[in-house]
């Protein structure tokens, strides 16, 4: 639904898709999203950061994400920690 050049989202659909961005034990950067069950790693803040993009996208291929409670093309929101 388009409304004034916005987007409507149904009601309770999520918009974003939480994750963490944490320093590897030994060395690079570890990204954990729960939400999708999604861990990945990087020897630096972009290429962790790119690898959590594609490890999501993977996640969420085919399936149906009314049904996991999302909204069309969410964004992953990262938080270093």
């Amino acid at each position: 639904m388009l409304s004034d050049g916005w987007f409507c989202y149904p009601r309770g659909m999520q918009r974003t898709i939480q994750a963490t961005i944490r320093p590897g034990e030994q060395s690079g950067y570890v990204a954990e999203c729960p939400q999708l069950s999604v861990v990945t790693q990087g020897a630096t803040l972009d290429e962790v950061a790119a690898n959590l993009k594609e490890a999501v996208e993977l996640a969420l291929e085919d399936e149906d994400l009314a049904a996991l409670g999302l909204a069309a093309e969410p964004a992953i929101v990262s938080t270093l920690a």
